[in-house]
């Protein structure tokens, strides 16, 4: 396995995890990090193909629970309660 195929992996997983968190919090930074590292990480040919697609998808879907957030609240700000 060489360096850069071992980064693009790191990468996918990468995305994957701040996909995840960001489902919770800081989704308005989280959220498009996961969706660069995903696509960048497909893009040089990652082995873990499947961890950058779903890290692309939840760092889409951050992205939708901060838009539905911000419809109900009308700001960006929310919490628990």
């Amino acid at each position: 396995m060489g360096d850069g195929t071992r980064r693009a992996d790191s990468m996918a997983v990468a995305s994957f995890v701040l996909g995840l968190v960001g489902l919770l919090v800081l989704n308005v930074v989280l959220g498009p990090m996961a969706i660069a590292l995903a696509c960048i990480a497909l893009r040089t040919g990652t082995a873990r193909r499947g961890r950058a697609l779903l890290g692309l998808g939840l760092g889409f879907a951050d992205l939708l629970v901060l838009a539905a957030l911000t419809a109900a609240n009308g700001t960006v700000v929310w919490n628990f309660g």
